[in-house]
């Protein structure tokens, strides 16, 4: 048996653009995802505190400091808008005991201000 755990959050990035014409998505930093220990394409649960909507989606690699919401996310929030990243693993019970996630807080530039 597996339980689903929070693996690492991204917290206060600020979206900078969005970009509905694109197949899907949400576009982050490369050193960003490296450094939460997402994958691309790894599903990705994500909260836009700006406006309340919450929508699961995937990750892509992106230029330093971009955030940007893609294909049909693009509906779901606006330059400027904060959002919340999530990334889950299941993992055995036993083993999730000691398993700490990793968080990640962000600047109005989308950098990592601190990591707990």
């Amino acid at each position: 048996m597996y339980i689903k755990i929070l693996k690492a959050k991204l917290h206060g990035l600020t979206v900078t653009d969005t970009n509905l014409n694109y197949e899907g998505s949400l576009t982050l930093p490369e050193e960003v995802i490296k450094e939460a220990g997402i994958n691309e394409y790894e599903a990705v649960y994500v909260v836009n505190l700006s406006n309340g909507k919450r929508f699961e989606t995937y990750v892509i690699k992106g230029k330093k400091g971009e955030v940007i919401l893609n294909g049909g996310t693009a509906r779901l929030g606006i330059k400027g808008d904060k959002i919340l990243v999530f990334s889950f693993i299941y993992i055995e019970p036993e083993k999730a005991k000691d398993f700490k996630p990793k968080i990640l807080f962000f600047n109005e530039e989308n950098e990592v201000t601190k990591i707990k």
